[in-house]
């Protein structure tokens, strides 16, 4: 038998799932990730936890599956984007924690590039918008704020990377300093028309090129562990960042097929094929994972507190003690009784872009209850999507192409039935669930199974992916249209009103 293994290394959690050669789930192991919030509106993670508990979890799925290194013809990376690590290239420590693609510490950066007037030239080269959500502003810190890290920079001594830069360098035991083009263009530093690091840009944020990792396609040959890592080197053959890696999984190899992946927050993307396509609704343009040369593009929109709001009910308000029991909690009333919670706890991303919204729950009456909250913070998870698929869908219609037909969903919150019809129901169209749900890592096995020729082509990738439930709209759209106008105006009051 023939193996591939993903590491897939999230937010919130370390996982790695070793699957077979038709795709199906043969092992997993899996170790939660610590958050760190230093100040409000600021998120890290210790990056050296994030390798040791990636290694263990790979050693241990290994181990499950009863898997031999030998066995494997190759790894496959899909990572969170945008979450910065800068290391010391010698000793191969991190010289501050991993600064979280959720953390608003640079938003005051942020400003000063738009009042340069860099907005329109930085969208023209990156296809994003200036946010402290990529991770250019991130490095910019770390380099102005740890001790001596400027000038450590300038003289060669330091990497910089996102998670899957990070993991391949000590995967390869220091070797391989690289990254693929779906991780380098959400930094804000890559031009997205050549897949190259772009000087201009560079310039802009004072960031030297040496610290920068080398791009490649997302399928091919990254480098290979070291040998007494696994008992023998593994060609680690696939890469691409969390969000294109689960549009590769999900078989949306063409223009105009989209995908959903409810996670710690929420992603919806559009393949574009090979147009660079603008938004004029608050999207963003994305490189899409490529299993070659030839550049592939997508329509991005990201929510950024999806599934972390039920973690919000379980950590913050203590209104369930798992995760699990949200469903249960949510049926047990009929609707969220008028309750509205938009869970902006930093700030609003797609299409909205509103950094300095807070969340907000209204609506509350004498007769709401912990029940309403669960609910109308599980229904928060589908007005967002259905604000980026409408947004979608503009841009699709003003591109002369066709809304989106139906949604495939994955990710963690996908399994939440009441949440999918509920989606289904905003959207007017079908959200279909896919067999296998983790799809996420199934696109990093996919690009590695490519690399290492597992799969002859994406056309026999696309006979492997099968439906397992369809969830068709029973709402009114008068109905629909009514819960989202009423969202919007829920929306309409996280911004932050300034001091009296």
């Amino acid at each position: 038998m023939t193996y591939l293994l993903a590491l897939d290394q999230g937010t919130s959690s370390s996982r790695s799932i070793v699957f077979d050669r038709q795709g199906r789930i043969c092992a997993l192991a899996q170790r939660e990730l610590p958050q760190i919030y230093p100040h409000p509106g600021w998120v890290e993670h210790d990056a050296l936890t994030i390798w040791q508990d990636q290694r263990s979890t790979m050693v241990q799925a290994l181990e499950q599956a009863g898997v031999q290194p030998a066995q494997l013809a190759a790894i496959g990376i899909t990572n969170q984007r945008e979450t910065t690590v800068l290391w010391n290239r010698r000793t191969g420590r991190p010289l501050h924690h991993a600064i979280v693609w959720q953390d608003r510490r640079t938003e005051p950066l942020c400003q000063q590039l738009r009042a340069r007037g860099l907005d329109e030239r930085i969208a023209h080269k990156t296809g994003l918008r200036i946010d402290a959500y990529f991770s250019a502003t991130k490095l910019r810190w770390l380099l102005d704020e740890v001790p001596g890290a400027k000038q450590a920079a300038e003289r060669g001594e330091l990497a910089f990377g996102t998670v899957d830069s990070w993991l391949i360098w000590q995967l390869s035991g220091g070797q391989r300093h690289v990254t693929d083009v779906s991780n380098a263009s959400r930094t804000m530093l890559l031009n997205v028309h050549t897949n190259e690091w772009d000087q201009e840009l560079l310039d802009w944020l004072e960031i030297p090129r040496s610290v920068l990792p080398e791009v490649l396609p997302s399928s091919g040959t990254f480098g290979h562990t070291s040998a007494d890592l696994l008992g023998a080197p593994v060609l680690i053959g696939g890469v691409a960042g969390d969000q294109q890696s689960a549009l590769f999984g999900q078989a949306c190899f063409h223009a105009g097929m989209a995908k959903n992946t409810y996670g710690t927050g929420c992603f919806m993307l559009m393949h574009t094929g090979q147009n660079f396509r603008t938004s004029a609704n608050g999207l963003i343009t994305t490189a899409a994972a490529q299993p070659g040369a030839q550049v592939q593009y997508a329509l991005e929109g990201s929510v950024f507190v999806g599934g972390a709001v039920v973690q919000w009910l379980r950590d913050g308000l203590h209104a369930i003690k798992a995760s699990s029991e949200v469903q249960q909690l949510a049926e047990s009333v009929p609707d969220s009784g008028g309750v509205m919670f938009v869970p902006a706890f930093t700030g609003l991303g797609a299409p909205y872009w509103t950094p300095d919204a807070r969340g907000t729950i209204t609506g509350l009456t004498r007769g709401s209850t912990i029940a309403h909250i669960a609910r109308a913070a599980l229904e928060s998870i589908a007005y967002q999507s259905a604000a980026l698929l409408a947004a979608m869908g503009r841009d699709a219609v003003a591109a002369g192409g066709q809304p989106v037909h139906e949604l495939r969903v994955d990710g963690g919150a996908c399994v939440n039935d009441l949440l999918m019809q509920f989606q289904a129901d905003l959207l007017g169209i079908p959200v279909v669930r896919p067999q296998c749900v983790e799809t996420t890592a199934l696109g990093a096995a996919y690009l590695a199974g490519l690399a290492a020729g597992v799969y002859a082509d994406l056309e026999e990738l696309s006979a492997q992916w099968q439906v397992e439930r369809c969830f068709t709209p029973t709402m009114a759209p008068g109905r629909a249209a009514e819960l989202m106008a009423r969202w919007e105006h829920a929306v309409a009051q996280t911004r932050l009103q300034p001091p009296i």
